[in-house]
């Protein structure tokens, strides 16, 4: 458990990072529907938004809570098909995608920004890509400009932008990084 507090607006707040547990599915997808309603994303809303949250190479995610309620969501996973950067960081470090643990379905709810929410789940899925002998990295739409000055302001290296197709008529710019060592 990660919880810290400080004094946001005037009053005391306490931000906690926890292991995701399966009752905290629909308060994901809640804030999920929130964060696509505010900023579009995920690009394409899931047809079973819970399961997208739980696919099966995830290794593990948290939530983050402020103040007692759900705000934030972060996974950590294997590489998949369609994962890009983990090629280009294990072609630049002649390692393979199995050498990388995958940053992804990270979010934070619009009402609940500039608390630190995102940094402190992003720290707690680098500690564990690195507990695991494994390097972060994490692909994002271009698109999503505040998700990519995030990862820059934490150090993040970006590694290259390249198009990629979604489907016979969406290709999207994606946004390739790993952690700095």
């Amino acid at each position: 458990m990660n919880s810290e507090s400080g004094t946001a607006s005037g009053g005391p707040e306490v931000r906690e990072v926890r292991h995701r547990t399966d009752r905290d599915l629909v308060d994901c997808v809640r804030v999920l529907a929130e964060v696509h309603a505010a900023d579009g994303y995920p690009v394409n809303w899931p047809d079973r938004p819970g399961e997208w949250l739980s696919k099966s190479s995830l290794l593990t995610a948290w939530v983050a809570e402020l103040d007692g309620r759900l705000v934030g969501h972060i996974g950590l996973s294997r590489s998949e098909p369609g994962d890009l950067a983990p090629g280009l960081w294990g072609a630049r470090e002649g390692a393979g995608g199995e050498a990388t643990a995958v940053v992804s379905r990270l979010f934070v709810a619009p009402g609940a920004r500039g608390h630190g929410i995102g940094a402190l789940l992003m720290e707690r899925a680098v500690r564990e890509a690195r507990r695991r002998g494994l390097h972060p990295v994490l692909d994002v739409v271009a698109s999503d400009v505040a998700a990519a000055a995030l990862y820059e302001r934490l150090g993040w290296e970006l590694l290259a932008t390249v198009e990629q197709r979604w489907s016979a008529d969406q290709v999207v710019a994606i946004r390739c990084y790993a952690a700095t060592t």
